[in-house]
């Protein structure tokens, strides 16, 4: 697959960077100079795009205190009911146009994951460039067919997905005439744990679906983030917070601007590192073969004398004959006296 996604011109595919994501989410205690001095804080932390969710508590869910709708696995948020925690969490809609305005002006790429179709045309009115699907909806293929509909980019998490669930998911889409799809590996843990991440899911996601990948992080610290890069992801999205003191459901496994910076930075130097793939012989490859070892005599030898693993030996630096030349040398004389230290040449063997 050679095709590249275009996000406001942000190229997405083979030998292109990866797009960083700061998932503003929660983070912003409902005060809106808080979400954009957080978008700042994004862009100088090395960001490529910031993004919300567009949702309300009663787009999600329903008021009920019935026990499916609380909160139960061990996550941080147990004990609560859905209605509860989205109602905390979620960012106003009367704020988004003007937390996109101020992210492009900040140079940041500004998008949003719906919820609903009613969350899908509101940001059709603000004109996001792409559309997320959160690990939870993969299984709502009826909005994945109204987000594919607009004809743009779609990044979907995959954390409680199977692998019919993704397979459906890339057909809703293919069926709506879109093929513009990024898959997210991801673990719907809050936090996660590093051992569940289980990258090497990234570059069998890309073989299996024929699609780009990336990742979706919620374990604390930046070890995976910069490990997906050696693999293959394109898309790394992290939570990003201005200061954890802020509070709010999704505090605890985002990052303040200080570690953000450090994946990021540590991101493009694991894309650095990756290179190309390359045997050729360049001149500094070429001088430092000099250091190398080669085949020289460590004892004087004189003229007729044989030739022996005493006085003959592989070290450096690599003035001599290969080493690979030594079972064919031993047993032979010397052509003349040789003093200590010289490289061996065919020219003094008899």
């Amino acid at each position: 697959m050679n095709m590249k996604i275009n996000i406001n011109g942000f190229e997405i595919g083979e030998q292109c960077r990866a797009f960083i994501i700061a998932e503003l989410s929660a983070n912003h205690g409902h005060d809106i100079e808080i979400a954009k001095n957080t978008i700042k804080a994004a862009r100088e932390a090395g960001a490529d795009a910031i993004k919300i969710q567009t949702y309300t508590a009663d787009t999600l869910t329903i008021d009920c205190d019935k026990d499916c709708f609380k909160i139960s696995g061990g996550t941080i948020w147990d004990g609560r009911t859905l209605y509860d925690l989205y109602s905390e969490a979620f960012t106003p809609w009367e704020w988004q146009r003007e937390l996109m305005e101020y992210a492009r002006e900040q140079g940041l790429i500004f998008f949003s994951t719906p919820f609903d179709k009613s969350a899908v045309d509101f940001l059709e009115e603000l004109n996001v460039p792409v559309y997320k699907v959160a690990s939870f909806e993969i299984m709502d293929i009826p909005l994945i067919e109204y987000i594919a509909s607009k004809g743009k980019p779609i990044i979907m998490s995959t954390g409680v997905a199977s692998l019919s669930d993704i397979e459906e998911a890339i057909k809703a889409c293919k069926r709506m005439g879109n093929d513009q799809i990024i898959l997210l590996k991801c673990t719907s843990s809050y936090p996660a744990r590093i051992e569940d991440a289980n990258l090497k899911t990234i570059p069998n996601m890309k073989e299996t679906f024929g699609v780009e990948v990336g990742l979706s992080d919620h374990t604390l610290g930046i070890t995976v983030p910069i490990t997906s890069i050696a693999l293959g992801a394109k898309v790394i999205e992290k939570h990003f917070i201005l200061d954890k003191s802020i509070g709010g459901p999704d505090a605890p496994f985002s990052l303040e601007p200080t570690e953000f910076r450090q994946m990021v930075d540590s991101v493009r130097d694991a894309e650095k590192s990756l290179g190309k793939i390359d045997y050729s012989m360049t001149e500094k490859k070429i001088t430092s073969r000099m250091l190398g070892r080669s085949l020289f005599v460590v004892k004087d030898v004189k003229e007729g004398e044989v030739f022996t693993d005493v006085n003959v030996r592989s070290i450096r630096p690599n003035n001599g004959l290969a080493p690979k030349y030594l079972k064919d040398i031993l047993g032979k004389t010397a052509g003349k006296g040789i003093e200590k230290g010289t490289p061996l040449t065919w020219q003094v063997i008899k």
